[in-house]
């Protein structure tokens, strides 16, 4: 005999929520909701409306970035490469950029969390469930706050390993923006955690290397070259951006001869003295085997640490700083 599928009250529903406390549950600190109109720090309640064209059809852009020692590093670039993904995606900002900056701080101090990974989702918002972007009246904004989750200190020492992935690439119109369309690059992680390496890298139609699930890669050549995948087919990531502009320091002193993007090919690669991954929540990864190759003599080398570094140091001169709630 089949049960009875019950139909909840309003006050049912708030009732379950609450009760139903999940262990990765603790990792999120506060969310800002345009929907609500306000900041709520029960990850219970942390919800976005079904109807919401950014749940049922994937139509919205975000960005992910960092707070770090109570500074969040980055903001004004990852708020240009924000506009610029609303522009190609016809969606338009709820919020001025000066009130989404408090909007985000204010966030940040909710969550109370000197270190801290900071995601912003602007959707079209609510109000049907077809395809049709008119049928939603206003745009959404949803701000979460939630643990920094960074690797174990022994993929620094150590190294990680990478896969050359077999997932279609993005088409490069869509490659540029970033949407919370991210079933290719959900797809890629997965394909990872598969294979049991720590990440995949993607490969265009004509055969050169273009981005990991949400990492740039750059290589290192046995001429001293710093060089990382042409920008107009992938996602242009915070991260190596300002890794190249810091790097004109290791031009100046010799360390580095050349920096640039080009066409790069897996086997430029498995010939190269570094490769390594950039991202927002790591900052820098060295990578010492690819496809099976062993890169370089096998170990983190020079151009990793001091990438690493300069990031680090870099991070620490930010002037947007969050006056906590409360100490650290």
């Amino acid at each position: 005999m089949s049960e009875t599928v019950p139909t909840l009250s309003f006050d049912e529903v708030v009732d379950r929520l609450l009760q139903r406390k999940e262990p990765y549950q603790r990792n999120y600190r506060a969310m800002y909701s345009s929907w609500y109109g306000g900041i709520i720090t029960d990850p219970a309640l942390m919800m976005v409306p079904i109807d919401d064209h950014l749940v049922h059809r994937g139509d919205g852009i975000f960005e992910a970035l960092k707070g770090v020692d109570w500074r969040v590093y980055a903001l004004e670039r990852h708020l240009d490469r924000m506009e610029y993904s609303a522009k190609m995606s016809s969606h338009s900002l709820p919020l001025s950029r000066a009130e989404l900056t408090e909007t985000i701080l204010a966030t940040v101090r909710a969550g109370n969390l000197a270190d801290c990974s900071i995601r912003i989702f602007l959707s079209r918002g609510p109000g049907g469930f077809s395809a049709s972007p008119y049928e939603c009246p206003e745009s959404q904004l949803y701000i979460v706050v939630t643990t920094l989750q960074t690797p174990s200190p022994e993929k620094y020492a150590r190294g990680v390993s990478l896969r050359t992935s077999a997932i279609p690439v993005k088409n490069d119109y869509f490659a540029t923006i970033k949407s919370c369309n991210y079933l290719p690059n959900v797809l890629m992680r997965k394909e990872a955690e598969d294979a049991g390496v720590d990440f995949t890298v993607s490969i265009d139609e004509q055969g050169f290397l273009a981005e990991g699930p949400t990492e740039n890669i750059g290589i290192i050549t046995l001429n001293r070259e710093f060089l990382v995948p042409r920008f107009d087919r992938i996602l242009r990531g915070t991260t190596v951006s300002r890794a190249m502009e810091l790097a004109e320091s290791l031009l100046d002193a010799g360390d580095l001869v050349r920096m640039g993007e080009m066409d790069l090919t897996p086997e430029d690669a498995y010939h190269a003295a570094e490769m390594m991954m950039f991202g927002t929540s790591f900052d820098v990864l060295p990578v010492v085997n690819y496809d099976g190759h062993r890169i370089g003599d096998g170990q983190p080398g020079f151009f990793a640490r001091k990438f690493r570094e300069l990031l680090r140091e870099d991070m620490h001169r930010c002037d947007e700083m969050i006056t906590p709630v409360r100490g650290a």
